[in-house]
């Protein structure tokens, strides 16, 4: 799984996830110690000698989140008709329904049952809150620099890819048919001490072919004059079988670049790193190097 496809709101569920580990070590309930007795010897019992509270509570909502985090590497796969994602979220609701009336029925609730309901409520804000609201939608992790993009053999987001034939700014090769580049010992070509001669039919030609070449500005370019390119997705958006599957082959994270090799109506033919081809259906706002 790329990491940089986590969200913020993923990284929240993880967190709250870890701290309701640990409170289920913590004290179950509290008691007052009387004056003049020996307390010292007296064992508080924890989550973990509740199996009830243990497994409705506690481990439901570490499962929970687990199952948040692995829908994003497994997309589309699903557990009783339910996508993992739903299911976990579901499952985090769960686990703050049962923790709340379980504190109500204590009278004296401890550190491991309080900080259990403060970990459940976060947890299942952030998994229910996290595909909705931009700021937990936003990447948790930074773009990486240049230099750790090209020691991991991909480019950071947002920045010109290597130089070279089919990345942006690289050295196209020239269309079948077309004329070299025009130079010194080229003929036709400017010789030295003598200007080059303009030839208006000539001049006409290569304007309107240019014209030709070049896409409406707004629009795709024609399926016949596609030119592979170089892409970034603003958010992760799930990558389809070229068969037609209604499930995800792969899902392109925010960060890394991807060649688009061919146009299928408002949908791309996209490429991973590891050679993998499929279709990108939701084209907007990508990112063209």
């Amino acid at each position: 799984m790329n990491i940089r496809s986590l969200t913020r709101g993923d990284g929240v569920v993880i967190g709250a996830a870890v701290v309701l580990f640990i409170a289920s070590f913590l004290d179950f309930s509290s008691y007052d110690c009387p004056q003049g007795v020996d307390c010292s010897r007296f064992d508080s019992p924890n989550a973990w000698d509740a199996l009830g509270i243990l497994m409705s509570v506690y481990l439901a909502g570490v499962i929970a989140a687990a199952l948040v985090i692995v829908s994003r590497a497994l997309p589309g796969r699903k557990v009783v008709g339910l996508d993992l994602g739903q299911f976990g979220v579901a499952l985090t609701v769960f686990a703050l329904w049962t923790a709340f009336w379980t504190i109500l029925d204590v009278n004296n609730a401890g550190a491991g049952l309080i900080l259990g309901l403060l970990a459940t409520l976060v947890l299942a804000a952030a998994a229910v809150a996290g595909p909705l609201v931009p700021a937990l939608k936003a990447p948790l992790l930074s773009p990486s620099g240049p230099a750790q993009a090209v020691q991991g053999g991909q480019q950071p987001y947002g920045a010109q890819p290597g130089q070279g034939y089919g990345f942006p700014g690289g050295q196209q090769q020239a269309p079948y048919g077309a004329q070299p580049s025009q130079g010194y010992g080229y003929p036709g070509a400017p010789q030295q001490g003598r200007p080059a001669q303009a030839d208006p039919a000539q001049a006409q030609q290569a304007q309107a072919q240019a014209q030709a070449q070049q896409p409406a500005q707004g629009g795709a370019a024609p399926a016949g004059d596609f030119t592979p390119f170089w892409f970034a997705v603003p958010v992760a958006r799930p990558l389809y079988g070229e068969d037609g599957s209604p499930n995800p082959i792969a899902e392109l994270a925010p960060g890394t670049w991807y060649l688009a090799v061919e146009q299928r109506g408002q949908s791309l033919i996209a490429q991973t790193q590891d050679g993998r081809r499929g279709v990108l259906q939701d084209t907007t706002g990508i990112q063209r190097g």
